[in-house]
């Protein structure tokens, strides 16, 4: 038990590296992060190793490398591709009433196309609308916390831990009870996204910063618009891989999801080399038809997704133990309300990876007898216990930069177009100060 809890240290070591390394060593940190995380891997190997034995290490290893993380960067590496051929041009300003319709859209577009796949599509329009201000970090931060994660609680599109659900007999449709919690945070979110963005504008105007709209009056065009054929396509690529491993054309005789053995008890399943093939051709497709002066006006580069898929794969590795710990004691900790599950739910989905975390808090929900509620392949759960463990998985990941696919995406693009993110624990601050409140409202109003 011992070695299994010091096997959780690489993925702490890690964490750790990536909030503290931009802050005390920026430099090295920015040449060399590759480097750590190799460090951390070797280090969670050796010690998983001595725990479990080489092979079992191996394939832990090698299973979160073909099941989650080959399947999260191909997602994200087409929405990146796509979306940055898509381009916005026009006069529209960044100002408070501009920025609060930009995050409504962006928050209620995610539940359609995704949290990933909205954040890929409307980060680029928000920072070129708000490129003449020097008061903006706060704007991406707010995206983050909407766009990012919050939007995506209404359908099994809107984020993979919807999506389990429903693989599990959560009906598709069942989400939408979750709109009043979405409501709620998102007008109590914009209501002080709206105050701090007005206090930041007014001193960008004081300091003599002006938009430039002298070229085009009020013109907005889009170019590149036929890539969201290309969007739609990754979308239902992800979809069709929550619905075909139920399908009998996709199950082996004794009733598991059919695919490539790469080794041990790892299989690369069929419906998920489906995704990545149409994932990898829609991007492929897109950059083939869409001309190179689009990317340009974009500042699209390949540095954000790039850091992206470094930081991650040491992330995914090292963090295998903590959750095979949380899967082996989740049933254990006496979590029973919905205020409990709420706030466990999300808190370890901040740090660790939210699908696993949904699924052990809603098996363990569906352990405990509910006599009515919702049929799910796990038992019959009750709604109140269903809905909080939604929202914490859904909602929580905004509280760190790693506790959801899009949002290191946006604070490195953030980066890359010269507005100054805060650091890990920075952006935590954040959370804390803003976010936090707004859960607890929405404990003392669902969840209680």
């Amino acid at each position: 038990m011992l070695l299994t809890v010091l096997s959780c240290v690489p993925f702490a070591g890690l964490l750790l590296c990536i909030a503290l390394g931009p802050i005390f060593m920026e430099k090295i940190w920015d040449s060399y992060k590759q480097y750590f995380v190799i460090f951390w891997i070797l280090m969670y190997a050796v010690i998983y190793a001595i725990c479990q034995g080489p092979f079992k290490m191996t394939e832990i290893a090698v299973d979160s490398l073909i099941n989650d993380y080959l399947t999260f960067i191909v997602l994200l590496f087409g929405l990146y591709c796509v979306a940055g051929n898509i381009s916005f041009d026009g006069d529209l300003a960044g100002s408070p009433r501009i920025n609060v319709f930009l995050l409504t859209v962006g928050t209620l577009l995610s539940s359609f196309i995704g949290t990933t796949g909205s954040s890929m599509l409307m980060v680029r329009p928000v920072i070129k609308m708000n490129s003449w201000r020097s008061r903006k970090s706060h704007i991406m931060i707010f995206f983050i916390f909407l766009v990012s994660n919050i939007g995506g609680c209404l359908s099994p599109m809107g984020d993979p831990p919807l999506l389990m659900g429903f693989m599990r007999g959560v009906p598709f449709f069942w989400s939408l009870r979750l709109f009043p919690v979405l409501v709620v945070n998102m007008l109590v979110l914009l209501l002080i996204f709206y105050r701090i963005d007005r206090r930041a504008y007014c001193k960008d105007i004081a300091d003599g910063l002006k938009p430039d709209l002298s070229k085009k009056g009020t013109e907005i065009k889009f170019s590149g618009l036929y890539n969201l054929i290309f969007l739609v396509i990754i979308v239902a690529a992800v979809i069709l891989s929550g619905i075909l491993p139920s399908l009998p054309a996709f199950q082996t005789a004794e009733g598991s999801v059919a695919g490539l053995r790469i080794m041990g008890e790892v299989v690369l399943s069929y419906p998920s080399i489906i995704e990545i093939v149409l994932i990898l051709v829609s991007a492929f497709l897109s950059f083939k038809t869409t001309k190179k002066e689009i990317r340009q006006r974009n500042h699209f580069t390949w540095g954000a997704i790039a850091e992206v898929a470094i930081l991650f794969v040491g992330i995914f590795i090292t963090m295998q133990p903590a959750l095979i710990l949380l899967k082996a004691n989740g049933a254990k900790l006496g979590l029973t309300s919905p205020t409990q599950l709420f706030w466990a739910t999300g808190a370890l989905s901040s740090f660790l990876d939210n699908t696993p975390t949904y699924l052990v808090f809603l098996t363990t929900a569906g352990t405990l007898g509910a006599s009515s509620g919702v049929a799910t392949t796990l038992g019959t759960i009750s709604v109140k216990l269903l809905l909080a463990i939604s929202c914490g998985a859904v909602f929580m990941g905004a509280n760190t930069y790693i506790g959801n696919a899009p949002n290191f995406m946006i604070k490195s693009l953030s980066d890359e177009n010269g507005i100054r993110m805060p650091s890990f624990f920075g952006y935590m601050k954040w959370s804390l100060a803003f976010l936090v409140p707004v859960f607890i409202l929405d404990t003392l109003i669902f969840f209680l």
